[in-house]
């Protein structure tokens, strides 16, 4: 439904109370600008909750979602933020350890 080119993840948390306007405001702070077709992510300190903020090129669509039970894999501080997979994304948004796939999960030394 939504066209999405690229995905990014914000490393710090973010309110999870916070509104359209608030989360645009976080993305550009930490992202520079809202560019069209990107995906930008955010967790709560507790790792439970994740907010997505979509710019589809018209319009800023958000969205949200919790788990029930367990941690969505967010990365440790150090970073400011991190480029992601459409494969990524959708292991992170099911609760899987997404940084294991592609690039970053290849096994170089034994």
């Amino acid at each position: 439904m939504i066209r999405i080119d690229q995905v990014w993840l914000a490393v710090d948390p973010i309110d999870m109370r916070c509104g359209l306007d608030t989360a645009l405001a976080k993305v550009v702070n930490v992202f520079g600008s809202a560019h069209p077709h990107h995906a930008y992510l955010f967790a709560n300190k507790r790792g439970n909750r994740l907010k997505v903020l979509v710019h589809d090129g018209l319009g800023v669509w958000l969205a949200a979602r919790r788990l029930n039970q367990g941690r969505f894999v967010w990365p440790g501080p150090g970073e400011v933020s991190v480029s992601m997979t459409q494969e990524q994304l959708q292991a992170l948004v099911i609760g899987l350890p997404w940084h294991r796939l592609g690039a970053r999960g290849v096994i170089d030394v034994i």
